[in-house]
């Protein structure tokens, strides 16, 4: 990877949207070689996808929440169980494997508190191999969707 598809990347860090003709203006390339290292960075999977940033609120997800997991055991088949629930949680936005204590740290949306409550009783606690959960509301977002360094 060299300069040219770091400010392709840059480029479309910050706007998704852009045109081929627009990115390559952009980037100081012909559309035809900016369009090749495109497809290249797709290809390869640098570029693992596009998306829209939806507000939360407007979508009536206002309500978010830090879940900290704790297992009961750790091997294998309990972990690959619990992985494979949390991830057709859609109100789930976020779920990673820690080093140490907890477990996991889950990112989680809802409406309102009583609907996270809900979430949390009949379905975040009902996770396989769950002892313990701890959570924690999001006051503020300090840093979100910040676009990596390249």
């Amino acid at each position: 990877m060299d300069r040219v598809d770091r400010s392709i990347l840059t480029a479309l860090q910050e706007d998704g949207r852009l045109t081929v003709t627009d990115l390559a203006a952009r980037v100081g390339l012909s559309v035809s070689p900016c369009h090749r290292r495109l497809r290249e960075l797709e290809r390869s999977g640098v570029i693992r996808g596009y998306r829209a940033l939806l507000d939360p609120e407007a979508v009536g997800l206002a309500f978010e929440a830090l879940v900290f997991v704790t297992m009961r055991q750790a091997d294998r088949t309990a972990l690959a169980a619990f992985e494979e629930a949390v991830a057709t949680l859609p109100n789930v936005l976020q779920a990673e494997r820690l080093f140490g204590d907890p477990d996991y740290l889950l990112r989680v949306v809802s409406a309102d508190l009583p609907a996270f409550q809900r979430l949390y009783d009949e379905q975040l606690a009902g996770l396989p191999g769950v002892q313990h959960l701890r959570s924690t509301l999001v006051m503020k977002h300090i840093v979100q969707g910040r676009r990596l360094p390249v």
